[in-house]
């Protein structure tokens, strides 16, 4: 049994690495064009919402504490509660989706989106900003509507017995799942409505 916890522990290990390396790639992107286009992007992040977004900063960051109140209530047998905490995240996750689509809805209303009009008659610089937001958050926007229906699973398994005290190792790694997509989001902040 605990070289099973194991293997799938380091299994969960292995996949988070490879999305790592697929949002550092990413990353990387940003750095090379925000070096070389520093004006434009500072201009372009004039456009976004900080409050918005510091606000779905504090929502992830909270789900965050929910799912590990999650993992450490299932771990003393309270599976009820367990429940209780992960419905919680599953809410916080879907505020952060309305908020993030209330910011691209706004965007869109004034044309800021790729290949409009609008967007093609701005710099280069302000376009690339752009465009590594959309792709940027909308993938982000994906892992949390995926950890959202993981985490729905994980309850109906709570519920029906699969995952208890002595078998939490389903719950425990869409936890690290969680934590990866709010840490992803720890640094699109910055990036996006702090430039400066």
């Amino acid at each position: 049994m605990a070289v099973d916890y194991e293997g799938k522990k380091i299994g969960m290990w292995m996949f988070l690495f490879t999305e790592l390396l697929f949002f550092g790639g990413m990353f990387l992107l940003y750095a090379v064009f925000r070096y070389r286009f520093a004006l434009d992007f500072h201009g372009a992040a004039a456009h976004e919402n900080i409050v918005l977004g510091s606000l779905n900063t504090f929502i992830l960051l909270t789900s965050s504490f929910t799912i590990a109140l999650a993992v450490s209530a299932m771990r003393q047998g309270r599976s009820a509660l367990s429940s209780s905490l992960q419905a919680a995240t599953i809410a916080l996750g879907a505020a952060f989706l309305v908020i993030k689509y209330a910011e691209w809805s706004a965007k869109i209303g004034v044309g800021l989106y790729p290949n409009s009009p609008v967007l093609l008659q701005k710099n280069p610089g302000e376009i690339l900003f752009f465009s590594l937001y959309y792709v940027m958050t909308g993938i982000h926007a994906l892992h949390v509507i995926v950890g959202i229906g993981v985490i729905a699973c994980m309850i109906i398994f709570t519920t029906r017995g699969k995952i208890t005290s002595k078998k939490p190792i389903m719950l425990e790694n869409t936890g690290l799942f969680w934590h990866f997509v709010d840490i992803i989001w720890i640094y699109l902040f910055p990036l996006f409505y702090l430039i400066t």
